[in-house]
């Protein structure tokens, strides 16, 4: 019934298939549960937004709890969970204030906004583009559509928004062609993820440091699925040692509650004053709530340090994986636990196989396998993982 009717009442933008696309009902941990009563293991994370894997006590505790004090009240008032989480925030990314919304693509509509109205204010020339990279991904808003470097996103939305340029990705020299007297910023994710798990080198991003200071632009670093942990740092910028004007977090950030935040150092910050900018349910008591919990857990000693264990562990076994099956496996790549892994031929059939057997990954892109599992997740659930994988990947080898 659930499956019918959601043909019949959900618009069709998800690409969800009766047959095949679980119903799933319940979860803890790495786990979760269909209507049938089969258990998945899942590596999909809510495409990295369960970090700490579904139903984390803490996490659930500190909502429910709220829940019991004040659900919202609007942002015409001052919150507890607010500021706190804001404090935490700021003191863990070297940046000066939050502004909360309510999702990535939230997020980085706020910083677009904010980084054309700086430009605006700190100089005599008409400065509004924004610089992105070719493969990203920032939302479906149609600001953040149009600073997805993808032309398949833009398909059916144009005249797209006026202000955006594209350069090629560790192409340091395509993004200092694309500089003019208007560019006001640029903006890249250092692990693209959507576009398909590519990590930013080291020379490429200390470079964009070095331009955005030489042109007075500022340098815009969209962490919504590669920060908070992911990589192993809490910031993925703390890989380079670098340090960007704005930083845009959501997906991790509320355990599984929907929250967004737009961070800016002192001088951006002070751009905006009461009206610029607003969102009804950005900073929600509830979701402040559930983000302070897993702030809580991810500054705990050894979690980041081990979450980067794993995603070594995990790689080094996918990298195995490549050279039992050179024919099929093209690449391996990506950063902590956000892990791609680039198929020569169909990786919808992988992804439905290795469901079939109780785990769950992620397509992109028709041949690249995304790894999102939670940052606490077991050295034995990597292995139950990597052999199904090895099953589902020896059967279209016909092995």
């Amino acid at each position: 019934m659930i499956r019918e009717d959601e043909g019949k009442y959900i618009i069709n933008t998800y690409g969800r298939h009766a047959e095949t696309t679980p119903l799933l009902v319940h979860g803890r941990g790495t786990r979760v549960y269909d209507d049938k009563g089969k258990e998945y293991l899942d590596f999909v994370g809510g495409l990295a937004v369960n970090s700490l894997g579904h139903c984390h006590p803490a996490v659930a505790q500190a909502a429910k709890k709220q829940l019991d004090k004040l659900i919202h009240t609007s942002n015409l008032y001052y919150t507890e969970p607010q500021v706190e989480l804001a404090r935490c925030l700021v003191k863990n990314t070297g940046t000066a204030r939050a502004f909360f919304c309510n999702s990535g693509a939230e997020a980085n509509e706020a910083a677009i906004k904010i980084a054309r109205k700086y430009a605006k204010l700190k100089s005599e020339a008409q400065r509004y583009e924004i610089i992105t990279a070719h493969d990203s991904f920032h939302g479906r808003t149609m600001a953040t559509l149009t600073a997805t470097g993808q032309e398949k996103f833009h398909k059916g939305y144009e005249p797209l928004l006026p202000g955006f340029r594209y350069a090629k990705f560790n192409d340091l020299d395509s993004f200092h062609a694309q500089v003019g007297e208007e560019t006001c910023a640029v903006m890249i994710e250092p692990v693209q993820g959507e576009g398909g798990v590519h990590v930013a080198r080291h020379d490429f991003v200390k470079g964009l440091r070095r331009l955005c200071d030489e042109q007075g632009m500022l340098l815009i670093f969209d962490e919504v699925q590669c920060g908070l942990g992911r990589t192993g740092k809490f910031l993925a910028a703390e890989h380079y040692g670098v340090k960007a004007d704005i930083v845009t977090l959501a997906k991790a950030l509320g355990g599984g509650l929907p929250i967004g935040a737009m961070l800016c150092v002192a001088d951006v910050a002070e751009t905006f004053s009461p009206g610029d900018h607003a969102s009804t349910f950005g900073g929600n008591p509830v979701a402040c709530a559930a983000a302070i919990a897993v702030l809580t857990e991810l500054l705990k000693e050894n979690f980041l340090s081990d979450a980067k264990l794993r995603g070594d562990y995990l790689r080094e076994g996918l990298a195995s994986l490549q050279k039992l099956f050179p024919e099929m496996i093209k690449e391996v790549r990506g950063l902590g636990l956000i892990l791609g892994v680039e198929l020569e031929g169909d990786g919808l059939a992988v992804q439905r196989g290795c469901a079939e057997r109780g785990l769950l990954i992620n397509c992109i892109a028709g041949r690249i396998l995304r790894f999102l599992p939670p940052l606490n997740v077991e050295q034995s659930e990597i292995d139950r993982a990597l052999a199904i994988l090895e099953k589902v990947l020896g059967q279209s080898a016909g092995n």
